[in-house]
């Protein structure tokens, strides 16, 4: 039970920030066919599979929404407040994250250099959103207190896209939200929600909504696609991964007041070198908590 929270509380830690998907946190510590399995069971038609299912990803569940409420209420102010501090932790986060996956999965990338393009293929992808992004303002300031019809349908469509990316390895939901102009007004709106202030409910709900949608959506493929072309998704999501660096550097343009993107000058070394320490902290603090409970470390 406590390992299974402590493995929701580290997903929640990732999904929170740009930069590291849940699904990449779950690579590395041991648990992410388990976590794919069981979300694919969710859906299963026996009810047996389907119980088993749900009371593992309750427990994860558990420590997601303990470790998520606490990320909340500190990203809220810090992100707007210290954008380049923040935005070279998430550098920190991304970049130690990839030799991870890399030393986790060398039997699906050694020899498979045939399969490279698909590294290439998964930048490109994260590169050209961003580029996207950054040539249109007009949903940079959504309010999550004064959205139009029009910004429901945005949400839902940006749930379901930002859940499929945060259950795959690679580029995280956050970064997919960062990149629509979505992040820092949703991470607003559940600051204000957990306070009591039930206006930007509907906006959540849309949200909720689309990642709801996503995950029945997504989860089948994403599974087999790890099972039958492994070597080839796992390249696509080392590319997914590089391509989120350059996204992350581009977050401060998605602002409400878009400002510089981050550059050399304004880079912020130790913020960098203490979002690579906290990818490596979790995983000794995984080790440490398995060896308590006696489980296996895989």
């Amino acid at each position: 039970m406590i390992t299974t929270a402590f493995d929701g509380l580290c997903m929640a830690i990732a999904d929170s920030v740009p930069g590291v998907s849940g699904g990449t946190i779950a690579f590395i510590l041991g648990f992410y066919d388990r976590f794919i399995d069981a979300l694919h069971g969710l859906f299963g038609r026996e009810a047996g599979e389907r119980r088993r299912a749900g009371t593992y990803l309750m427990k994860l569940g558990a420590g997601w929404c303990v470790g998520m409420g606490a990320c909340v209420l500190l990203l809220s102010g810090m992100f707007v407040r210290n954008i380049y501090f923040m935005s070279s932790v998430f550098l920190g986060l991304t970049a130690a994250s990839i030799p991870f996956v890399a030393a986790a999965e060398q039997a699906s990338l050694r020899g498979k250099w045939r399969n490279l393009p698909f590294a290439v293929l998964g930048a490109a992808l994260v590169t050209a959103l961003s580029l996207l992004r950054s040539g249109s303002g007009a949903l940079g300031s959504l309010n999550f207190l004064q959205l139009q019809p029009l910004h429901f349908v945005y949400l839902f469509l940006s749930g379901m896209v930002a859940i499929a990316a945060m259950v795959l390895p690679g580029i995280s939901g956050s970064t997919v939200l960062l990149i629509a102009g979505v992040y820092l007004p949703a991470i607003q709106a559940l600051k204000l929600f957990m306070g009591f202030h039930f206006a930007v409910l509907p906006g959540l709900m849309a949200l909720g909504f689309g990642v709801i949608a996503g995950v029945a959506a997504s989860i089948h493929a994403i599974r087999s696609a790890l099972k039958r072309r492994r070597s080839e998704m796992v390249y696509l999501i080392l590319g997914l991964m590089l391509g989120s660096l350059y996204a992350i550097a581009m977050g401060p343009t998605t602002l409400s007041r878009p400002v510089p993107a981050l550059s050399a000058s304004t880079f912020d070394l130790p913020g960098f070198v203490i979002g690579a320490a906290v990818l490596f902290g979790l995983e000794l603090l995984r080790k440490k908590v398995a060896r308590k409970e006696g489980g296996k470390i895989e």
